[in-house]
């Protein structure tokens, strides 16, 4: 049985808000944070959170997008316009926040949080697994690595940050991802060996991006998207135990 409840928690003169679903009678467990792409916490990333939460997890979908609310988006243009405009530190320091914010509840084991995330929620994962302090574990799924140009608002892209992975990593990634090229995941590979971080890399033939959204016919692969969940799974259990 799972409980699921709308949680808000304060950041300086901000409200941030989120969905959270965990173990009914549970006790103390281990919790995920889940960062959602860029159209927003809609019903897929619930279902996710439901779904985390059901194998054993606190789970809890940070809004993003808290402040302003999910963005209309009209075709990709629209897309890359609006994640170029995004603060890089604000979200992180959103995320920060909701690490520093799950030990409050009885349910989670505040040794024990990770962090998941898809698309832009993935790379902003795996740039709070380099940044954010209080992770014990990084799943991230098709997440961007690459910054065409840097600026304030955009300082530095995850392949920068990468040296700083400060937890376990997996990422996962489409071979066929036009977003996310094949040399970018292969750099990013060998910059954490060279600074010997503890990673896994799993690339899946004949997957895009967004392989695991099944509310996305074009996109989803459910040979790669049965072959990449229960992979994160263990790897959470293993570095969250």
């Amino acid at each position: 049985m799972v409980q699921v409840a709308e949680l808000s928690f304060p950041r300086q003169a901000d409200t941030l808000r989120g969905y959270a679903a965990w173990p009914k009678d549970g006790g103390s467990v281990p919790a995920i944070i889940v960062l959602h792409d860029v159209r927003g916490l809609y019903e897929h990333y619930r279902d996710i959170t439901r779904r985390l939460a059901a194998e054993g997890f606190f789970a809890f979908a940070l809004d993003l997008y808290s402040r302003e609310g999910a963005p209309e988006l009209s075709d990709m243009a629209a897309v890359f316009r609006w994640m170029r405009q995004l603060p890089d530190r604000r979200v992180l320091d959103d995320i920060q926040a909701a690490v520093d914010f799950l030990p409050s509840r009885a349910e989670v084991r505040s040794s024990a949080i990770g962090i998941t995330g898809f698309c832009m929620g993935g790379q902003y994962a795996l740039m709070a697994a380099c940044a954010v302090r209080g992770l014990a574990a990084c799943v991230a799924w098709y997440g961007m690595l690459r910054y065409a140009e840097k600026d304030d608002v955009k300082p530095a892209s995850p392949l920068d940050l990468a040296p700083q992975l400060s937890c376990p990593y997996l990422g996962l990634f489409g071979e066929e991802d036009a977003i996310i090229p094949l040399a970018d995941v292969e750099e990013l590979r060998s910059t954490l060996q060279r600074n010997a971080k503890s990673f896994e890399i799993k690339t899946y033939p004949g997957a895009g991006h967004a392989f695991f959204n099944d509310g996305r016919p074009d996109a989803y692969r459910p040979e790669a998207a049965s072959d990449a969940w229960p992979r994160a799974l263990g790897f959470f259990r293993k570095h969250l135990a």
